[in-house]
């Protein structure tokens, strides 16, 4: 399906009952507390989404009162992204899951600690905090902070309804360390295909295969479980004036949380990485933006982009 942008008296005509067909691939252009409303309930399968960092920028020179991040106040911040997301929580599909990249801002000489404000609110409203995942940036922006290590990354916390959600490890897991020139194990090579050559005797004691030599039965053959700091560099994009969110961040967590034909929705879809993204690996979106000139730039983005065919299907696996 080509993708589209739809205007709110089209999405009210539709109604509760609009189709998927009706809703995917598409950019709905308007406040996205007041969108999410209208989308059906149980109806996607992922959220990856980057809001406006509280106190950073000003990204429209008009809707000063409904864009978020313009607030006086951290707890007004928090409040409008809790209430934002008990309605994704209806939108969400039971198995679904929630990807929410968040950065800190300064103000009176000290952190305001927004993303873990953010993260336990959304855990008292009854969201499962499964894991919190630091976005290192090799390129990150030099400082001229002369009193404060240099910010070099931002938060990503993974989100879910309930404990059976569906979650492809295969997909994101990283190259093995162990015997490789990163392995920083003591003894590293030496122990390789030696019995008893394992140093630990109480956390690898029950696995017999280490203890007899056999690290070829102990390693996963795809590699190792994704860690929790991701290495991604900050990335640009020609039609915007501020970093774009990395294409290789939004992959990662499409490729962990979705199917191929399954919808992704990205409530501040900004620049439009997000629906670039889940065009290339065969995923369907559905963007949520306030401001008309980026829902333009993220539909232009969409439409340029190359599918990626893979030659098997992605099996779905419950943590």
């Amino acid at each position: 399906m080509t993708p589209i942008i739809r205007t709110v008296d089209e999405l009210d005509r539709a109604g509760k009952d609009a189709s998927a067909n009706f809703l995917q691939d598409t950019i709905l252009v308007g406040n996205s507390a007041d969108l999410a409303k209208s989308l059906p309930s149980n109806f996607v399968q992922c959220v990856v989404t980057s809001p406006p960092y509280f106190g950073h920028r000003e990204y429209s020179n008009q809707q000063t009162e409904c864009e978020l991040g313009r607030e006086d106040d951290p707890l007004q911040y928090v409040q409008k992204l809790a209430s934002l997301f008990n309605e994704l929580q209806r939108i969400l599909l039971p198995n679904g899951t929630v990807w929410l990249n968040l950065g800190d801002t300064y103000r009176n000489g000290q952190l305001t600690g927004i993303p873990w404000r953010v993260a336990l609110a959304l855990q008292d409203a009854g969201w499962l905090l499964r894991s919190e995942i630091i976005w290192n940036k090799p390129n990150a922006m030099p400082s001229s902070v002369k009193n404060r290590p240099t910010t070099a990354h931002e938060h990503i916390f993974l989100l879910t309804k309930s404990s059976d959600y569906f979650y492809n490890a295969d997909a994101i897991r990283e190259p093995h360390v162990t015997f490789s020139e990163e392995s920083k194990m003591k003894g590293g090579r030496n122990h390789f295909g030696k019995r008893n050559g394992t140093p630990e005797s109480g956390k690898n004691k029950g696995s017999s295969n280490l203890h007899n030599g056999r690290w070829d039965q102990a390693f996963h053959p795809l590699g190792r479980n994704k860690r929790t700091v991701w290495n991604i560099p900050l990335s640009k994009f020609r039609g915007a004036h501020f970093a774009v969110f990395p294409e290789q961040l939004v992959e990662c967590c499409i490729l962990a949380g979705t199917s191929e034909e399954d919808l992704v929705l990205d409530p501040f879809m900004g620049s439009g990485t997000t629906a670039t993204v889940a065009r290339r690996l065969q995923r369907h979106f559905i963007g949520l933006e306030l401001v008309p000139d980026y829902a333009e730039m993220a539909i232009k983005r969409a439409k340029e982009v190359v599918v990626e065919r893979s030659l098997f299907s992605t099996d779905r696996v419950a943590l």
